[in-house]
Formats: C-alpha cells, sequence, structure tokens
C-alpha cells in the first residue's frame, strides 16, 4: 500500500492484495476518492473490533460478521499497511494452466490473467477449540467475561472461515471434550455453529473444572486430517498440570497440526493483579476455595510470577513451532484475526 497527495491507494494486483487468501468483497478495499459518507462508514466499522462495541449486538452472526467487516477495513489503514488479502476463488494465470479457466471479467478490470480455482485447490481445515470452564467466566470490571470475548472471537474465525470457503469446526471443553462439530463449508453450518457459540457464552457454570491437557489430547485424536487449530483457553490449571498441557500441544503438533494458543485474560486484575487496596477475599471460580488477603501485599509479587508463566509458555510454544498469542478481553480483536491470517498463510 502506498499513499499520496491524491489519497490513499491499495496496491492491487487482480484480486490480490499482497498474500492472504480471503473471498471477501472489494467493497472492502480503500479507494483514492472515498467521500466522507464512506469514510465514515469505514470507522464505522472499524468500531466492531472494540468487544464492548460487539457485545451490544443483537445476535452472533451479526458479532461475526461486523467484527470481520471491521477488520477487514482495518488491514487497508495504518498499522497494517503491506498486509491484504486475496480472493479464494482466484490465482494468477501460469503456463500450462488451461486457457478456459482464466476469468475475464477479472482481466477486464485489472489487465492481468487469474485463473479461477477449484473448491478442492483452495479449501483448508480449521478447529476451534475453546475453553469453557468456570475460570474462562470470569469478567471484574470488564463488560465482558472471558468466555463471551472469547466465543464472539471465535464466531468471527468461523465468519472469516467459511467466506474464505475452508472448511471450519468447533470442539469445546472443560474437564474433557463436550463439543464436537466437525469442520464443514456451507453458510447452514455456519449458523449451527454460532448458534453452539452463542449456547456455550450463556451457559451457568455447572461445577466442572478445567482439565485442559486431557482435552486437547482427546481432541488431537479427533482430528484425523492436517488442520489449523486454535485453542482459546486462559492457561487456568494447576502448576502440576502444565508440562502435560505443553505435552498435548505437542500431540497436535506430532499429529501435523499447526497450532495457535490464544490466552485470554483480564488484564487489569489477572496479568497486573489491579485490585482495590483493601482486605479482600478471593474465590476460586472452580473450587470454591477462599484466601483472605491485601492486594498490595501481593501485588508485584504476582505480576512478575504472571509474566514469568507467560514468558516461559510462549518460549516452550515457540519450541516447537505453535504461535502464542495473548489478549486481553478490553482489546480489539485485530491482533487475534491478524495472528490467525500469518498462520493461515502458511498452510497454502
Amino acid at each position: 500500500m502506498s499513499t499520496g497527495q491524491e489519497g490513499r491507494r491499495t496496491a492491487i494486483s487482480g484480486n490480490r492484495i499482497g498474500g492472504y487468501p480471503c473471498n471477501l468483497p472489494l467493497s472492502f478495499i480503500d479507494h483514492p476518492h472515498l467521500s466522507r459518507a464512506a469514510l465514515a462508514t469505514q470507522d464505522t466499522a472499524l468500531r466492531y473490533l472494540d468487544p464492548v462495541v460487539v457485545s451490544r449486538l443483537k445476535n452472533m452472526e451479526l458479532r461475526a460478521r461486523l467484527i470481520v467487516e471491521g477488520f477487514i477495513t482495518g488491514l487497508h489503514k495504518s498499522p497494517y499497511h503491506g498486509f491484504s488479502v486475496e480472493f479464494a476463488e482466484h490465482r494468477p494465470y501460469n503456463p500450462g494452466d488451461e486457457f478456459r479457466r482464466i476469468d475475464w471479467k477479472v482481466y477486464a478490470k485489472t489487465d492481468r490473467y487469474y485463473v479461477k480455482q477449484y473448491e478442492e485447490e483452495t479449501n483448508l481445515r480449521h478447529y476451534i477449540v475453546l475453553d469453557t470452564s468456570p475460570s474462562m467466566r470470569y469478567r471484574h470490571a470488564g463488560k465482558l467475561s472471558k468466555l463471551e470475548y472469547s466465543a464472539y472471537l471465535a464466531a468471527a474465525f468461523h465468519y472469516l472461515m467459511i467466506k474464505q470457503r475452508d472448511a471450519t469446526g468447533l470442539i469445546a471443553f472443560d474437564e474433557s471434550v463436550h463439543t464436537l462439530l466437525r469442520p464443514k463449508s456451507t453458510q447452514s453450518y455456519l449458523r449451527l455453529l454460532l448458534a453452539r457459540l452463542e449456547h456455550l457464552a450463556d451457559l451457568a457454570p455447572d461445577g466442572r473444572q478445567t482439565n485442559a491437557a486431557a482435552a486437547l489430547h482427546e481432541a488431537a485424536e479427533h482430528i484425523a486430517r492436517r488442520s489449523l487449530v486454535m485453542v482459546i483457553t486462559d492457561l487456568f490449571e494447576n502448576v502440576g498440570a502444565h508440562e502435560e498441557l505443553l505435552r498435548a500441544l505437542r500431540h497436535l503438533r506430532h499429529r501435523g497440526h499447526e497450532v495457535i494458543v490464544f490466552h485470554v485474560l483480564e488484564s487489569e486484575t489477572e496479568r497486573r493483579f489491579r485490585f482495590p487496596d483493601v482486605p479482600m477475599v478471593f474465590r476460586d471460580m472452580e473450587t470454591g476455595e477462599e484466601i483472605s488477603l491485601q492486594p498490595a501485599q501481593l501485588r508485584t509479587h504476582y505480576a512478575e510470577a504472571v509474566r514469568h508463566f507467560s514468558d516461559q509458555f510462549r518460549r516452550r510454544c515457540l519450541e516447537r513451532n505453535i504461535d502464542f498469542v495473548e489478549l486481553d478481553t478490553g482489546a480489539p480483536y485485530d491482533k487475534a484475526l491478524l495472528a490467525y491470517l500469518n498462520k493461515r498463510k502458511k498452510l497454502i
């Protein structure tokens, strides 16, 4: 992308704007002579990367669509210039391709030769693996719980994947896997996925605890074909279970899957321990265990321990080529969606 006095330009080569495959309409691309009304529309779209704004929408399908629209709009604005999307149904013409497969409508618009791809050439398989344990329902002062934030993000992933004609599925777990929807790429299946996410986000806690390691081992056995697996979790496990959790992630890699771990926390309290400096009682959301303390006495040590854990877990993940992305329930969704696009690019 380049900009000049005449306004914003987006470098387009046929249906490419860089290298990210995505079956999304050209209406998302910036135009050098956008009207004020159009610019206002873009600014409105970007608002839907804000989880608080998204939480006010009436249903999961609308949330998913507007998050994706806001994200694609943002791809063509700073700081993402240079990133881009490509229509999944086309690729550049190569010598030896059948002449009849050239898309002449695209040629008329771009003066470049592109051929239509068959669906089997473009489809990838994805799984969202979502932690629904009681700790994911924590919100503190936030507008969204970790589970609501994660469910809306998962909905956006499903929406984006099916728009790319990729097959996408959902696995959800707490003590074990309790939801398994295998990947499909139809619009009707998207509605099923979004309805299930809405149901999971609204469920009341049932007393079940977290056993992410066992659930991920189980998930690895369910996912037969090579897939992009995105695990969305707060990583709240007993300290002794962290090594087994890493083994479970390595199990997914051993079976040939690409893996991204999205570590979702409410950063103000769960990363920085910024509670009021008065005596407080803290209750474990899974075991019910309670402890009384003065937050100020523990804050520095707690924050350092969390930072050390995250750094070590990230390092161990990267050793196995597993991406590790930290997310805050108050942060925009574009960071997670961009991590997905980067990972997807490696698979095609």
